[in-house]
């Protein structure tokens, strides 16, 4: 059951559990997720870590447990950027204002300031097949911005991007959330993109996904130089090696 939570928090989860048929997916997770705070979600493939992300959403509901979210817009960025290809990059951009029925020049207007946002103004025009894969992507996030949300949910949103790309969206990623100050919960299978993105990472045994270890990243300033940090490097390793020894005990 999804109600509204103190609004010290955006999200907060008790003795959340998900069951598929006879498949536990999630267990007994319990988090708690300050506003406006940027939170990674890690570990292994398969293991539960998009159903609690759509959980969180409301795209799906717990099969026990308790899951309270604060009141305000939620937006979604998915592994793929998902556009029409037969409308503009405004359009598609418009497209959640139009669905809600917001008037043109309004969503015009909200559409061109969130398209500023991830330095897209100018490509406005463009339809999507004259889009890079980077491009696209923040098109998604700006999208998923256009309705103001107070939740922002991503889910391995530059898995697909070459490395290159990958670290520029990360750089672009976490200096909008800087400024902008939303909530952010992301999911991702880079551990150094969890470490550079997020101050909390969350790690998740296999499934059924079980908090493991939750762990602070280095209160340092992000930029190129915290990429080759020591204490980016330390971090990682132990996010790793909880998720490693999680690995380990479940094989056994």
């Amino acid at each position: 059951m999804t109600t509204g939570t103190d609004h010290a928090f955006a999200l907060d989860l008790h003795a959340v559990s998900r069951v598929f048929g006879a498949v536990a997916a999630v267990e007994d997770v319990d988090l708690a997720v300050p506003a406006r705070s940027f939170t990674a979600l890690v570990g292994p493939s398969g293991c539960g870590k998009t159903t609690l992300l759509r959980m969180m959403g409301g795209l799906d509901a717990p099969s026990s447990g308790s899951l309270a979210r604060a009141e305000g817009a939620t937006g979604f960025c998915f592994q793929e950027p998902r556009l029409l290809p037969w409308r503009t990059l405004l359009e598609n951009v418009a497209l959640p204002l139009e669905l809600a029925g917001v008037a043109a020049t309004e969503r015009r207007a909200r559409a061109l300031d969130a398209l500023a946002l991830v330095r897209l103004a100018d490509a406005s025009s463009r339809f999507p097949h004259q889009l890079s894969g980077g491009m696209k992507m923040r098109a998604s996030i700006a999208r998923a911005l256009v309705s103001r949300p107070r939740l922002l949910l991503l889910d391995e949103p530059f898995g697909a991007l070459d490395e290159v790309t990958r670290h520029e969206l990360d750089l672009e990623l976490r200096a909008l959330w800087e400024r902008e100050r939303f909530t952010a919960v992301i999911v991702t299978h880079s551990m150094p993109e969890a470490v550079f993105l997020a101050d909390r990472v969350v790690v998740f045994s296999p499934r059924p996904a079980r908090i493991v270890a939750d762990i602070a990243t280095p209160a340092l300033p992000r930029g190129e130089r915290f990429w080759t940090d020591p204490a980016l490097g330390a971090c990682v390793r132990e996010a790793s090696d909880a998720m490693l020894a999680a690995i380990a005990e479940a094989s056994r």
